[in-house]
């Protein structure tokens, strides 16, 4: 599991380090290579204490983004936010070769807090429910059931809201007020992607109903 993990992270960040920097038409781009050796370094080390703590989920989190007993339309928008990820990677690189954005550096390091608030938002999220795969599917062979502690107690889904800071961060980081504005992009597939999920949750996941009942907020506590 550790080299699986190992490869897919270095796969993963190595087509978006390409992306980034054949869009960018340069390699010299420091906030890049900060980017990914943070993200790599994470990856892995995060990975590794999730693979310890809890292997039914890594192996989940490690399989393929499209499989079988997959819902169809979570297959589609999957698809779909998979493109959108490498479309938005190759617009921030065009953002810093013609230089269409002027982000200060007290911004980028914002964005770099940002980045971690999402990603550590994501790990809590992960560490509270060994159920979250990256597939809308319901889990009958692990036992699944309604988790309502840590974070889903605020939230329905802050898995989703944790990327959406995690895009932000990203976007700011590498200094791309257009890649920032983007991010409203994946507002909208994740939102979508949160009708898709609660249905298929209310259909096949006991006590999911109560559960949604008590908890309101999908994303943001008070907003939506």
């Amino acid at each position: 599991m550790i080299a699986k993990l190992i490869l897919q992270t270095f796969i993963w960040f190595g087509l978006m380090g390409t992306l980034l920097f054949l869009s960018a038409g340069t390699l010299h781009w420091p906030a890049a290579w900060a980017y990914l050796v943070l993200m790599v370094g994470l990856s892995l080390s995060l990975g590794v204490a999730l693979s310890r703590r809890d292997p039914g989920l890594m192996k989940e989190r490690l399989s393929p983004p499209i499989q079988k007993n997959q819902t169809a339309a979570d297959k589609v928008l999957l698809s779909v936010l998979l493109l959108a990820i490498f479309g938005w990677q190759a617009l921030i690189g065009l953002d810093f070769r013609f230089g269409w954005s002027a982000v200060p550096v007290w911004v980028q390091v914002i964005g770099a807090l940002v980045l971690l608030v999402g990603i550590w938002l994501c790990y809590l999220t992960m560490l509270e429910n060994s159920f979250a795969a990256p597939v809308v599917k319901i889990q009958d062979e692990r036992g699944q059931h309604v988790i309502s502690t840590g974070p889903y107690a605020y939230v329905r889904h802050p898995m989703y809201a944790g990327a959406i800071l995690f895009f932000a961060g990203t976007a700011l980081l590498l200094g791309s007020w257009w890649g920032l504005a983007s991010v409203v992009v994946f507002i909208v597939l994740l939102a979508m992607r949160t009708f898709i999920e609660e249905k298929t949750l209310r259909a096949g996941l006991r006590g999911y109903e109560d559960y949604a009942s008590n908890v309101r907020y999908r994303l943001i506590p008070l907003v939506w």
